[in-house]
């Protein structure tokens, strides 16, 4: 079993050195883990009820399960820019305009802003990382290697492979139209290497194959066969754990997986037969009481009629259920490669004395409100999975319920190692927006801490910005949550009120009701003292 009760009480001791002030290398160690689309469907958080998460259960049972936990924004790049700077969206101004032209850095506010690696790294830590940490189109050799970032990297972010055409990616030939419009729809099982036969009436050749970060894939068998990225940062991993160091370390694993496309051995897949695939709650029509945006987002983004275009691919359900059962295997997946990291921690000289975050950057929809996507002011989307293990600090096993944002690891993590509050001082001067969750570590039920009793996230309005530009408050899409309830403005005004003591799917929106009238002018003041809106 991970982590027993010795363990805990030793790493107690090792706490207890830091915190009187001793030797930096006493310290605490830290394991952060953070997947990529990985929403509630874990075991422990009521989620998909055929999840197969034992690592993920495993390393709940040692620790203290968030399980009212958020992003601040439910997009991968501007997500981990507000989680690695410790402020919200809407204090850069990084909502996701425009993350494909310009990096983190380009916003005014985080071009200078201490990153918790480069706090980390400047107060006696080793920094070290491997896969997807910030989001991968703001990993130039500039930015992705900075000085400060990390000591050591190992495996570049991929979310490979992708069925291969002259060099480049294709859809799959297992994929119906018109679903596969581009590579990363792509379902199947790594064993289905992609080969489309010659045309010799056309004079076409053949080709096929997988590719990743732009090299062929070799797959010759489920034992003989390239690692995939995720593999390769488990094992990158577990080789820097047996190391020794002389320093404390702080560690971070960028799992790609479940991001697409939702290729994993098939061995993941066997684990969810077709024809036993349970679909998620689903209420028909359900956006009709929602904000008018998300109809314009349907309208212009194409993975917003994922299911649509699914429905019109396969009979019935059949791809909406082909659907689900590769995002299962693929969170099948990334749980087998945290038991690799956990195994390769608990074997280690450091399991007494780290720390282990696991979360994800945002939720993901499941066909819940018409949708196979994130980006939405929804539950779905927003809510991740949050487990965190401190020894002799977080009791283990238990849950929190209080509502808490993926804002709070910063400051979180700098108290429970005894590092400065403030890293931004002597920089662009910011606070840091979030507040430590120790209290909820120690006592988890109670949930008294100093933050916020809401948890906020934000989805940008569409209207596109320049480069040092910060769009409006006005523009933006916010929903703040509750313990048992969820209020959203939409750009427009429009607003969404649910009560999750009833109405966990947030299906009926209670916003024009005069008896709830209380309840959303309160919520809605909460969102206005925290992001300024409508001052």
């Amino acid at each position: 079993m991970l982590f027993t009760m010795p363990v805990l009480l030793t790493g107690l001791l090792s706490l207890t050195v830091v915190f009187n002030g001793l030797l930096a290398a006493d310290r605490p160690n830290v394991l952060f883990v953070i997947c990529d689309d990985l929403n509630d469907t874990v075991e422990g958080l009521g989620g998909h009820p055929q999840a197969r998460t034992p690592n993920i259960d495993r390393l709940t049972r040692s620790g203290v399960r968030f399980v009212n936990a958020h992003s601040s924004n439910p997009v991968c790049g501007p997500s981990r820019a507000s989680l690695w700077s410790g402020l919200y969206p809407h204090t850069s101004g990084m909502y996701g305009y425009n993350q494909n032209r310009y990096t983190w850095r380009d916003s005014p506010v985080l071009k200078d802003a201490v990153t918790l690696f480069e706090h980390f790294s400047k107060n006696g830590y080793e920094t070290y990382a491997t896969g997807k940490i910030f989001h991968n189109n703001h990993h130039t050799e500039s930015l992705f290697r900075e000085p400060g970032q990390y000591d050591r990297f190992g495996v570049d972010a991929s979310f490979g492979p992708f069925p291969a055409r002259n060099g480049g990616s294709m859809s799959h030939p297992s994929m119906k139209s018109p679903w596969g419009a581009n590579g990363f729809e792509v379902f199947v099982p790594l064993s289905d290497v992609p080969q489309v036969p010659p045309d010799p009436s056309k004079n076409k050749p053949g080709f096929g194959g997988w590719i990743d970060n732009g090299q062929p894939f070799r797959y010759e068998g489920p034992n003989n066969r390239d690692l995939m990225t995720d593999e390769r940062s488990a094992l990158w991993v577990s080789e820097q754990l047996a190391a020794n160091h002389q320093k404390p370390f702080f560690m971070t694993v960028g799992f790609m997986r479940p991001h697409s496309p939702w290729v994993v051995p098939q061995k993941y897949f066997d684990l969810f037969p077709l024809d036993q695939i349970e679909l998620p709650p689903f209420l028909a029509n359900d956006l009709e009481d929602c904000g008018q945006p998300i109809w314009q987002m349907k309208e212009k983004v194409i993975h917003y009629s994922r299911l649509e275009r699914l429905r019109e691919a396969y009979p019935g359900t059949e791809g909406w259920k082909r659907w689900i059962r590769a995002y299962l295997a693929s969170v099948a997946f990334v749980d087998d490669q945290l038991g690799k990291v956990l195994d390769a921690l608990e074997n280690s000289r450091y399991a007494d004395n780290t720390i282990i975050v696991f979360t994800s950057d945002h939720g993901f929809h499941m066909g819940e409100k018409d949708l196979l996507f994130k980006k939405t002011i929804w539950e779905e989307s927003t809510r991740v999975p949050l487990v965190i293990h401190a020894p002799g600090i977080a009791e283990p096993g238990e849950k929190c319920e209080q509502p808490v944002s993926l804002i709070d690891l910063y400051p979180t993590l700098i108290d429970l190692c005894g590092l400065p509050r403030e890293p931004n001082q002597h920089g662009n001067g910011r606070d840091l927006d979030g507040h430590s969750l120790r209290p909820l570590l120690t006592k988890p039920e109670a949930g008294i801490w100093d933050g916020p009793p809401v948890a906020l996230s934000v989805i940008e309005g569409g209207v596109p910005v320049e480069i040092g530009e910060i769009a409006p408050l006005s523009q933006q899409h916010f929903t703040v949550r509750s313990i048992d309830w969820r209020y959203s403005l939409w750009a427009n005004g429009e607003e969404e009120l649910y009560d999750h003591r009833t109405d966990p799917q947030e299906w009926h929106n209670l916003a024009a009701d005069p008896d709830h009238a209380t309840i959303k002018n309160g919520l809605r003041e909460e969102l206005r003292r925290l992001t300024g809106r409508g001052e």
